[in-house]
């Protein structure tokens, strides 16, 4: 008040710090300024004096040769395939670098900002600046499609450094590794495979060998799936269309690394849980009860929930109901929809010209799209509560969920796997950015409210820059300039698009205890330990013993009962021996044969 600065305090224990200084200005003008920080006055000081220790100009030097890689080699310069000369790919190829830790390399956090961050307080931990294996995956695959290949392997590293010994990976993570939300999401412990598998095949691992890390990792969807804890919105468990197309094209690269390797019968085994995923996809996420768009019943539905702790293998898309996080209110599941199963074409799994793709790329079009100033915008899905306040209050647990960026981008590789030029949604990328070139997770799809500075198209209070919106857009780029599917794993379109497989088996698991098979596939049951299997078609009156197979490169165990000779009608009953605790499973269970 006195417009002094004549206070002094050696310590802050509770709030937030605001450094100040006055200098008196010597004769010439200049003057240096350093600061450093330190969990001690000793760490402070000493980085410090390094700091001082050499000459300004040395310092920037060093800073732009850090720099230079950031500097798009031309053979990797896709401007024409933009509508800004290429400035928005040039800048957020940059973003994507600044958000890799500069201690724990390869950690990149999902962005470097705190969502309604004005409303947020001290105790709010977290934010967006942590490690969503997902996001890091995302913006390692956009840094590969400009020939970055660095950085890529380094998140693949670091993934393989936190893998846990069951296969999967946290939910989210600090930099260091530190495990922070506890949620299990199928797609998260897929997307490392796929990044291994992108950069095996351009040659770019080096002398890092990811054997071990997809080994556990298909092992543990193979026991833990069909069903995912969470869906990618982190928000409900079910049948996920976009988990499932992930995870399949994840299995398909492990049993290529696999054949690479002369390990047939792990890609054997592999392919076969594939297979059958990608037969059961339509039944397990299309309902046939559709009542959003008059004249199309059929069409896929964001998921079919089911219990995580106890999942219905027999889930029913048209009858579930499904709990919308964030206050959206209870609805039948067969009316929730979102863009989720577009990733079933962005992986080679489904045709883009599909016929329950077209109608429901018809309906998601009808309920969440939005024409915007920019272009066309999508929301995630129907009663999304996590967005904007109507009145442009923020997020505080409820809200509505605004169009996304992101979902502007994935409809463009739709629209280019269908034939189409994507550049009209590469361009409304570009005009959703901000006056800096950042790329929210969110844009204002309501009128203006100048009072709440909510302009239509323009970011919301929403985390900005987001690194996957920033990877979609530079994905996308690059998709165009190959006219084909930079993100298709080609060895699932071939198996599923070009020359489809059928499928032979259905799969039994502790997880998801099948209660009824069609006769003539084999019923192949998963353990994840030794086990003898006994088991009867006659009610008990005759049992029959067979020992499980064990998988050694997956470390699982298995048995085959082909069904062809069972009458239809018949009751496949069975219990466990566990050999290694020596004690009987204290149930059965049944599968009736169809």
């Amino acid at each position: 008040q006195n417009f002094k600065m004549d206070w002094e305090f050696i310590a802050a224990t509770d709030g937030n710090i605001a450094l100040t200084g006055e200098i008196d200005l010597p004769d010439g003008g200049e003057f240096t300024i350093a600061v450093a920080f330190g969990r001690s006055y000793e760490s402070a000081a000493t980085k410090l004096f390094q700091s001082l220790a050499s000459a300004f100009e040395s310092h920037r030097a060093a800073y732009v040769r850090q720099w230079q890689r950031a500097v798009v080699d031309r053979k990797f310069d896709f401007s024409t395939d933009t509508c800004d000369d290429g400035g928005m790919y040039r800048l957020s190829r940059c973003v994507l670098l600044a958000h890799e830790d500069k201690v724990f390399q390869g950690a990149m956090v999902a962005s470097m900002s705190i969502p309604w961050g004005e409303t947020k307080g001290d105790q709010d931990l977290g934010g967006y600046h942590l490690v969503w294996t997902r996001d890091l995956v995302h913006s390692a695959m956009a840094l590969l499609a400009t020939d970055q290949t660095s950085t890529p392997l380094r998140a693949l590293i670091w993934l393989a450094a936190i893998q846990r010994t069951d296969g999967s990976f946290p939910q989210n993570s600090w930099i260091d590794g530190t495990a922070y939300w506890s949620g299990l999401q199928l797609d998260q412990i897929a997307f490392p495979i796929l990044l291994a598998w992108w950069l095996h095949k351009r040659g770019a691992l080096g002398l890092f060998r990811p054997r071990a890390t997809i080994v556990r990792a298909a092992a543990r969807l193979i026991l833990q799936g069909p069903v995912t804890t969470q869906d990618r919105w982190e928000e409900n468990a079910g049948y996920s269309p976009s988990t499932l197309a992930v995870v399949i094209a994840a299995l398909v690269c492990a049993a290529e690394w696999a054949t690479d390797f002369c390990k047939t019968d792990v890609a054997d085994f592999v392919l076969a849980y594939a297979d059958w995923l990608a037969a059961h996809v339509d039944e397990w996420t299309v309902t046939t009860q559709g009542e959003l768009v008059e004249g199309i019943r059929r069409h896929y539905i964001r998921i079919t929930p089911t219990d995580p702790n106890a999942p219905d293998p027999h889930a029913d898309a048209n009858t579930a109901m499904i709990q919308i996080a964030n206050g959206g209110g209870l609805h039948p599941a067969r009316n929730v929809v979102g863009g989720d199963f577009l990733h079933l074409v962005r992986f080679g799994i489904r045709d883009p010209n599909d016929a329950i793709v077209r109608d429901s790329i018809e309906v998601i079009d009808r309920v969440l799209k939005h024409e915007l100033p920019q272009g066309p915008g999508w929301r995630r899905y129907n009663h999304d509560g996590y967005g904007q306040k109507d009145d442009g209050g923020a997020f505080d647990g409820t809200g509505v969920g605004r169009c996304w960026p992101i979902l502007t981008g994935e409809r463009g590789h739709y629209e280019l796997a269908a034939g189409h030029d994507p550049k009209p949604f590469i361009k409304t990328m570009e005009d959703f950015s901000n006056e800096g070139g950042m790329l929210t997770e969110q844009v204002w799809d309501g009128p203006d409210l100048p009072h709440a500075r909510m302009k239509r198209g323009c970011p919301t209070g929403a985390a900005m820059p987001l690194c996957w919106s920033h990877a979609e857009y530079v994905s996308l780029v690059r998709r165009r300039h190959d006219g084909i599917g930079f993100y298709r794993v080609e060895p699932a379109y071939q198996r599923y698009v070009v020359n489809p497989v059928g499928n032979r088996y259905e799969i039994w698991s502790l997880r998801h205890p099948l209660r009824r098979i069609s006769r003539s596939k084999i019923l192949r049951i998963i353990l994840a330990a030794e086990a003898n299997i006994v088991w009867s078609t006659d009610s008990w009156a005759r049992t029959d013993q067979s020992a499980t197979i064990h998988q050694d490169e997956l470390n699982l165990w298995f048995a085959d009962f082909p069904t062809a000779d069972w009458p239809i009608g018949s009751v496949f009953a069975f219990t466990f021996f566990w050999k290694g605790d020596q004690r009987w499973e204290d149930r059965n269970w049944q599968v009736n044969i169809l």
